[in-house]
């Protein structure tokens, strides 16, 4: 994956640039090393390779390059992924990413896998931007960097309900488990 991201840095920044309200779209191919032992793309590097979707987005539009300069840093906050389909050894797919909006605290992405027109696998991720220097990146700023007004785009009341039953306590609150 190492060897991946590093390419996606490289040649995403000999691509057209792109807005980053667009849908960003990747060309991948399944690799050998993306394989559980069923044979098909393992659960946890769809993931992964989500990350290269949206860091290609982010470089095309110019944001990855503010965001360096400015010491801020994307994190997932929350993921929840629906499996229709297996992609398998050599084929070839689409990863497409969208931004879809913003709450009072974070910005949601929604990325696919496509093969042949048809939707394989949806995610919907909660990211948030944290500071190098300590503290965590607000919607308004997240807006002004990406030149967008949050308020412009709320994001669908399916997702906000779901950000909401899959939050948890924040990080410096206590949240021991209580599994026996």
């Amino acid at each position: 994956m190492l060897l991946r991201t590093l390419l996606m840095m490289i040649t995403s920044r000999r691509k057209p640039l792109k807005d980053f309200r667009e849908v960003g779209r990747v060309r991948m191919r399944v690799m050998p090393g993306d394989l559980d032992l069923l044979g098909h793309v393992n659960n946890g590097i769809y993931l992964s390779l989500m990350d290269l979707g949206r860091m290609d987005l982010m470089i095309r539009s110019g944001k990855w390059q503010q965001l360096s300069r400015l010491g801020w840093y994307p994190v997932a906050a929350s993921v929840s992924v629906t499996y229709r389909r297996s992609l398998r050894l050599w084929e070839r797919y689409t990863l497409e990413t969208k931004m879809i909006g913003f709450d009072d605290k974070a910005m949601y992405v929604e990325q696919r896998f496509v093969r042949d027109n048809e939707v394989y696998v949806d995610a919907i991720m909660r990211a948030r931007f944290l500071k190098k220097s300590g503290g965590t990146v607000t919607v308004a700023e997240m807006g002004a960097l990406a030149e967008i007004d949050p308020a412009t785009m709320p994001i669908p009341d399916w997702i906000a309900a779901w950000a909401k039953d899959a939050a948890l306590p924040p990080a410096k609150a206590s949240f021991p488990s209580d599994w026996a």
